[in-house]
């Protein structure tokens, strides 16, 4: 009979540490999304770079084998910025790959890497991970993360402005909880 009750203790014990419950932890505050954006700001400037420098050399390409008029000028960089559409073109290549970058890390598990760092999740107001249609309607309103200076006024429900027209929400994981699914 002990044997059972142990077993069955056990179980318990492995289903615990299996199963998170995300509707148990508390929103997090504006000092914690400050620290985990200062964090994703600096690897949102890096995916820019690389993708910019990307977007470049393939616009430098089309440059080369007569796909882009270079209308006279002796350098790329002031074809670009001489054309509104070039502009667009290439600058719009790097931010899609950093609203790729966000989108991608909220929807597969919630977290990007800076949210990782400070213990953060963006879920649904049930516990469940967004899809990516919604964290396309967060990149807006985020307005670089200046939606988050709502959580200063809104102490209560720690709200930002894309938490609330998304229905979402951002809590605080536990250190078990943020460790990695094997």
């Amino acid at each position: 009979m002990a044997k059972q009750e142990t077993a069955k203790q056990e179980t318990a014990k492995q289903e615990d540490t299996t199963f998170v419950r995300y509707t148990e932890f508390p929103r997090a505050g504006f000092f914690r999304r400050f620290g985990s954006w200062v964090y994703d700001a600096l690897i949102a400037i890096a995916v820019y770079m690389v993708a910019g420098a990307i977007g470049f050399g393939l616009f430098a390409l089309a440059a080369n084998i007569g796909l882009v008029d270079t209308a006279g000028f002796d350098h790329l960089i002031d074809v670009k910025e001489s054309s509104i559409i070039y502009r667009i073109l290439v600058d719009g290549w790097g931010i899609g790959w950093v609203a790729f970058f966000f989108i991608y890390f909220w929807a597969r598990n919630g977290q990007t890497i800076g949210m990782k760092a400070w213990r953060l999740r963006v879920q649904n107001l049930d516990g469940s991970v967004i899809d990516k249609k919604t964290g396309l309607k967060r990149l807006l309103p985020t307005l670089l993360g200046l939606g988050n200076f709502l959580v200063l006024f809104d102490r209560k429900n720690k709200q930002s402005l894309q938490d609330k027209l998304t229905n979402t929400e951002v809590v605080v994981l536990s250190l078990a909880a943020n460790e990695p699914r094997r």
